[in-house]
């Protein structure tokens, strides 16, 4: 897979927005130590008086070192770009003629050098995340059908294929178990640093480290299609996009080079007549001048942190979509969650469940615990179950996999159903042997005419457990009511806690019934709760939270949360088994473990890098506007440029770079 490249950047013609600039006018180590060791000899012999000496030195230091950015620079000045090569070829020739051999050699020899040296930095931050492929072996052990195990290169293996995975070995490929029971160490892909435990019908991913049982996986991704995979994908393609910041920088170095290269021209010119310089001293300051011209520095100080933030987040299970998303997290005031799979566990189970007509009622018992196989199936529990067992939602999953658990005898329900439809927000209908049907909430009920007063007692026991009910009708009354409980995340207080010590406030935008959301929201230390939204309120909430309090972000995992995760100001999808793909493809950051802590986590992250990346802008302005006060004073000397404008551009560089270690919060998420 292809790094993503970015798009070229002022600092010099054909270089990216990294702020680097084309390797192929670089020589190599070899020739650029030669070339400083030359123009060191140059120093030497100019000291020594030995004039004709030196100027040789320094011709071979220049043409060792310089003859690609000469060429390069020749290129930009015809096309009229003053990029960094026009700039050093034009500083380098300018100091060959008023006679500096020593200086021009030493200023080509030391920027190249730099040049090399900044390359390998930001490339080592750009590949960082690359590295994870690494994780997953290059061979798989394919299990024959005569029970045999052959090794194959994971290319060659298809889908469907049954593979074995040693006590110790590292799963090469996406997949399911089939056989064996064992517990993984996932964190390099999940960022979840606790083992998982794996059996059969859990996924395995390519990466992944097996601890101590055999386990037999069927495959079901190809290598380019593995979570790793696109995991790595996803981060380079964040890494080529540009943050609201970089875009601002690099439209103020289009302005600045050629204001500086005007006024290194002016000073050349002008200094002699107006601050009585020699025409020696004021070619020399003005060409000194050129050296620090270049914004570089200024350029390469938002990429390199950005890259290196997305790069630390990934390693963590954070993917940040670019540094959109990054800058924008920085901001945020107020966090708002979805409740069922985002605040809660996204496992519900069905604990309750009682007929409401009266025929029906006195035949279940209270706690629906007979499980017995001869157990008939109540004509309302067999409707429920073709009715939820049609839907994706989590509850209406709970509800089908809790009756089929207990009434074994709905697998033989023969009775077709048809005209199947959700109702957004409320629940779904179907057509079942002529007659309509309807399993959904309260709000649907209320729709229907068939909400009451005792109803509404018989909810409330309910949703003050903190349990959601689902409500199954026909078009004449309500005939069952099913509780399902869906336990908060464990990390999901400690999360709100920490959000709340960095002065984000978090609210609760469900569309279950409130009293639930309360129950739910209250556990987690959250004090505004609201629940019994459609889609439509959850905007309308979004758009209050944004006018109100400022930057709102929207945490979700399901695809009626993915209008709000759009229209938030940052998008976070929970990115886990339960997730839906339409959720993370809407979201700017996806958690790929659902584990709450990591929304903090980002935004510490999010807010250090922007530290980071003013400090490095702060530096690169600074350094250069110092320079400039002391060309204008006379005081400037070429050596004293060329530090200036490559020490500064390595120092951004380290500095972002720092920002790939764990974050410093790290020993708060075992």
């Amino acid at each position: 897979m292809p790094a993503a490249q970015a798009p070229c950047s002022p600092c010099a013609g054909g270089h990216g927005a990294d702020g680097g600039h084309d390797h192929g006018v670089l020589p190599g180590w070899p020739r650029i130590t030669a070339a400083l060791l030359l123009a060191s000899a140059a120093e030497a012999a100019h000291w020594l008086q030995q004039g004709n000496v030196g100027m040789l030195l320094a011709l071979l230091a220049i043409a060792l070192s310089g003859l690609g950015v000469y060429r390069a620079g020749l290129q930009d000045v015809r096309r009229l770009r003053l990029g960094i090569n026009a700039l050093m070829a034009v500083a380098v020739t300018g100091a060959v003629l008023i006679g500096q051999w020593p200086e021009a050699a030493m200023v080509m020899a030391l920027y190249v050098a730099a040049e090399r040296i900044e390359h390998a930095a930001v490339d080592r931050a750009r590949n960082a995340i690359r590295n994870l492929l690494e994780l997953a072996p290059e061979s798989a052990d394919l299990l024959q059908p005569d029970g045999s195990v052959t090794r194959l290169p994971v290319a060659q293996v298809p889908l469907g294929a049954t593979v074995r995975i040693a006590p110790g070995a590292r799963v090469p490929l996406d997949g399911l178990v089939t056989q064996g029971q064992s517990a993984v160490n996932q964190a390099p892909i999940t960022g979840e640093s606790a083992l998982a435990e794996k059996a059969p019908g859990d996924t395995l991913y390519a990466g992944s480290v097996n601890q101590h049982g055999e386990l037999l996986m069927q495959v079901n991704a190809a290598p380019s299609d593995s979570l790793l995979a696109r995991i790595v994908h996803a981060v380079e393609q964040a890494q080529a996009s540009r943050a609201p910041t970089q875009r601002f920088v690099d439209r103020f170095a289009a302005i600045y080079t050629p204001i500086v290269f005007a006024l290194a021209l002016a000073l050349g010119l002008l200094a002699p007549w107006l601050m009585g310089w020699s025409w020696h001293q004021a070619a020399y300051q003005a060409l000194a001048l050129l050296v620090i011209a270049c914004p570089c520095a200024l350029v390469i100080s938002t990429p390199v942190t950005v890259v290196s933030a997305i790069t630390a987040a990934a390693r963590r299970g954070i993917l940040i979509k670019g540094g959109s998303a990054l800058e924008a997290a920085r901001a945020l005031q107020v966090i708002a969650l979805d409740k069922t799979g985002t605040l809660t566990s996204g496992q519900p189970t069905l604990v309750h469940w009682q007929g409401l007509a009266a025929a029906d009622a006195s035949a279940d018992s209270a706690d629906n615990s007979d499980s017995s196989p001869a157990r008939p199936a109540p004509a309302h529990a067999l409707r429920a179950w073709q009715l939820a067992q049609r839907s994706e939602h989590p509850v209406a999953r709970a509800i089908a996999a809790g009756l089929a658990a207990q009434l074994p005898a709905l697998a033989q329900a023969d009775a077709p159903v048809t005209e199947l439809q959700a109702l957004p927000g409320r629940g779904v209908q179907a057509r079942i042997d002529g007659q309509l049907w309807y399993l959904g909430n309260l709000r649907l009920m209320r729709e229907l005419g068939l909400a009451d007063a005792a109803l509404a007692q018989t909810l409330a026991a309910q949703e003050q457990q903190g349990r959601s009910v689902t409500l199954l009708a026909n078009a004449q009354a309500l005939q069952a009511l099913f509780a399902v409980a869906d336990p908060l995340r464990p990390q999901a207080r400690q999360a709100v806690a920490q959000l709340a010590a960095m002065g984000v406030q978090t609210v609760v935008l469900s569309g279950d019934n409130p009293a639930t959301v309360q129950t739910i929201a209250s556990q987690a230390g959250i004090a505004d709760a609201r629940g019994g939204l459609l889609p439509q309120d959850k905007l309308d909430a979004l758009a209050q939270l944004q006018a109100r309090s400022g930057p709102t972000a929207m945490v979700g995992d399901g695809i009626n949360d993915a209008p709000a995760l759009a229209r938030a100001d940052v998008g976070f999808a929970m990115g886990g088994a339960h997730s839906t793909a339409m959720a993370m493809e809407t979201a700017g950051v996806v958690l790929m473990h659902d584990d709450l802590r990591r929304i903090p986590e980002t935004l510490q992250l999010a807010r250090r890098a922007h530290r980071v990346l003013w400090q490095n802008i702060t530096l690169a302005l600074g350094i250069k506007a110092l320079f400039c006060l002391l060309a204008l004073l006379g005081l400037a000397t070429m050596w004293m440029a060329v530090v200036a404008d490559m020490g500064v551009s390595l120092a951004v560089v380290a500095n972002g770079l720092r920002l790939r270690a764990s974050p410093p919060d790290s020993k708060d998420h075992p």
